[in-house]
C-alpha cells in the first residue's frame, strides 16, 4: 500500500481494511503506523539480504552474477520498498537510515569474507566497498526510473565496477588481492 499510497495519505483504518483486520490488531504488533512502517522496511530488507547469502555455495563469478541479479530483480519488483531502503524513506528518517546502514554493513562483511576471508575489512577496503555500493544504489535507482537497460547490461555493468573496485582494494591493501578474473 505504501507503493501506491503516500504515507501521509495512508491511515491505520486503510491498513487494516486491506489486510482483512481489526486495526486494534495491528496497533497491538506494530504500536502505530510508524511502527508497522519500519516493520515493512524490516521485512524487505531481511529477504534482500536473505537473496544474497543462498549463494554462498556457488562458485564465485557464478556467486556474484546470481547475487546482483537477484537485487536487480528484488528492486525491480519491489521498487517502493527498495527506493525507501536506499533513499531513507520518508523525509529523512534517521531509523530506515539505519537500517540502510545495517545492510551495507552486512554485505561489507559478507563480500570481506567471500573475497579475503575477512568479515572485517581493513579500513580502505570497506571504504572503496561502500563508494562501490553507493554506485549500486544509484545505478538502480536511475535504472528503474525508465529501465532503458536490460537488467542483464545493468548487472553486468555492476559487475565490471566490483572487479574495478577489487582491483583498486589490491593496490591500496596487498592483504586484500582481487580475486582472478571470472570467464563471465
Amino acid at each position: 500500500m505504501f507503493a501506491d499510497t503516500s504515507y501521509d495519505a495512508l491511515s491505520m483504518d486503510d491498513i487494516a481494511r486491506q489486510a482483512g483486520v481489526a486495526k486494534g490488531l495491528i496497533y497491538y504488533y506494530f504500536k502505530s503506523k510508524r511502527g508497522y512502517y519500519l516493520a515493512i522496511i524490516e521485512d524487505a530488507v531481511a529477504e534482500l539480504v536473505a537473496r544474497a547469502e543462498q549463494t554462498r555455495d556457488l562458485p564465485p563469478a557464478e556467486r556474484v552474477q546470481q547475487t546482483i541479479d537477484g537485487y536487480l530483480r528484488y528492486a525491480q519488483h519491489h521498487q517502493a520498498a527498495y527506493r525507501a531502503i536506499v533513499t531513507g524513506g520518508v523525509g529523512f528518517d534517521s531509523q530506515v537510515l539505519a537500517i540502510r546502514d545495517g545492510v551495507r554493513e552486512r554485505l561489507i562483511s559478507t563480500i570481506g569474507a567471500l573475497a579475503w576471508g575477512l568479515s572485517s575489512p581493513p579500513p580502505v577496503a570497506r571504504l572503496a566497498l561502500i563508494g562501490w555500493m553507493a554506485s549500486v544504489e544509484g545505478i538502480t535507482l536511475d535504472w528503474l526510473q525508465g529501465q532503458e537497460l536490460e537488467r542483464d547490461a545493468v548487472r553486468a555493468l555492476l559487475i565490471r565496477g566490483l572487479r574495478d573496485t577489487l582491483c583498486a582494494i589490491e593496490k591500496f591493501a596487498p592483504q586484500c588481492p582481487a580475486p582472478s578474473a571470472p570467464r563471465l
